[in-house]
């Protein structure tokens, strides 16, 4: 009865993973050239989307279907920053695009529980949406100078520790 709900929520998992992986991608590259707040923003957003994995799964388990655990989608080999919030911002928006049509195709099955779901992902996706969107216009409106910040603002925290 619930198959296409299972089906919805198993593509919703393997979007999830791939941006679980895609993000601690980032989240390693950024932290190694010295951008911690925008490592943080990248780790803190992968261990969310982790958390919507386990609500998607959450539900497939209740409805009786198999949890497939397959990220839909490799990690594209960034290093670039304002590639990474680029790809970022574009993955948010595609997922809260595709979240509205399934919610939108629950209800039309008669399963709103799984509906809700996917409202609560549309909200969650376009506010890391807005974060990674956020990033770039700092980075439009101050340049290299906003990247430059952070790197100098880890410097100074290292050298603090050091001469504790």
């Amino acid at each position: 009865m619930h198959e296409k709900s299972i089906e919805l929520l198993n593509k919703a998992i393997g979007d999830e993973l791939s941006a679980v992986h895609q993000y601690m991608y980032f989240h390693f590259h950024c932290d190694d050239q010295g951008y911690d707040l925008l490592a943080g923003l990248f780790k803190k957003t992968a261990i969310e989307e982790m958390l919507h994995v386990e609500r998607c799964a959450e539900r497939i388990l209740f409805l009786h279907g198999e949890v497939e655990m397959t990220a839909s989608a490799a990690v594209q080999k960034l290093h670039d920053v304002r590639d990474m919030l680029e790809l970022a911002r574009k993955m948010e928006e595609n997922s809260a695009r595709d979240y509205n049509l399934w919610a939108n195709e629950c209800s039309a099955n008669a399963d709103s529980a799984t509906k809700k779901i996917f409202e609560g992902l549309v909200e969650e996706e376009e506010r890391h949406f807005d974060q990674y969107d956020t990033e770039l216009e700092n980075i439009e409106k101050f340049g290299e100078r906003y990247l430059a910040l952070q790197s100098i603002e880890r410097s100074k925290t290292i050298s603090a520790a050091g001469m504790a």
